[in-house]
């Protein structure tokens, strides 16, 4: 298959497009809520990773309880970023991938609601921190960004890229929605945790592998996937 060639500024999702944190995730999110005597109120699935942490806790355990949220948030952190996070897998071929995007002029950056801590532990776990300009994640700045969307807009502000040679690459819709309310094209990875409610719309562009990112030499206008090259 011809790589699509795309946009220089290559903006990346973490969970369910670059790394599989499903196991290490909903295994933490059973633990603590085994602690507490808690069941969960809705299945531990995929479904659940994505969204900023204190929202999904507040649907894993069907109430709106604010103390208890607060104390579920911190024992999760607690255990995740002690242990659990090392049960986290990157997709198959995306190290390789990302490092010959970065090879070829690629100027790639991280864009996650995953806190920032364990976020950099994991991108130096494999090794992939020093091919990323630039990480921003939900807690990077204090008061916390309200959404991924405000986050992709300060970081097209912060990293002067504009919209026109920018892309973000993720797996849901909820980063279908980021994108284009940062005014970002989108691009949908066929794996991750895009199913149910959190399923792109068809109107998303593809990839099934990154290397079909290539970059565009001397272009500030992207070709997308499926487009004539």
């Amino acid at each position: 298959m011809t790589p699509a060639r795309i946009a220089r500024h290559l903006i990346f999702d973490f969970d369910g497009t670059l790394i599989d944190s499903g196991p290490a995730i909903l295994h933490t999110y059973a633990r603590i809520l085994e602690a507490h005597g808690l069941a969960p109120a809705v299945p531990l699935t995929g479904e659940l990773i994505g969204p900023p942490l204190p929202q999904t806790l507040a649907r894993v355990v069907g109430r709106q309880d604010p103390l208890l949220i607060a104390q579920l948030t911190a024992e999760f952190k607690a255990h995740y970023d002690d242990e659990g996070l090392y049960a986290t897998e990157l997709y198959p071929g995306v190290s390789e991938a990302l490092r010959g995007l970065f090879g070829a002029g690629q100027r790639l950056y991280l864009a996650t609601n995953k806190r920032e801590r364990p976020t950099l532990l994991l991108l130096e776990h494999f090794r992939l921190r020093e091919l990323f300009t630039a990480v921003y994640c939900l807690d990077s700045r204090t008061p916390p960004f309200a959404d991924k969307g405000s986050m992709l807009r300060q970081l097209l502000v912060d990293q002067a890229l504009g919209t026109g040679s920018s892309v973000y690459i993720g797996d849901t819709s909820h980063d279908e929605a980021a994108a284009a309310e940062a005014g970002l094209p989108f691009v949908a990875v066929s794996w991750g945790y895009g199913v149910g409610e959190q399923r792109v719309s068809t109107r998303a562009r593809r990839v099934a592998d990154l290397a079909e990112l290539q970059v565009v030499q001397g272009k500030e206008e992207p070709q997308w996937p499926g487009q004539l090259a």
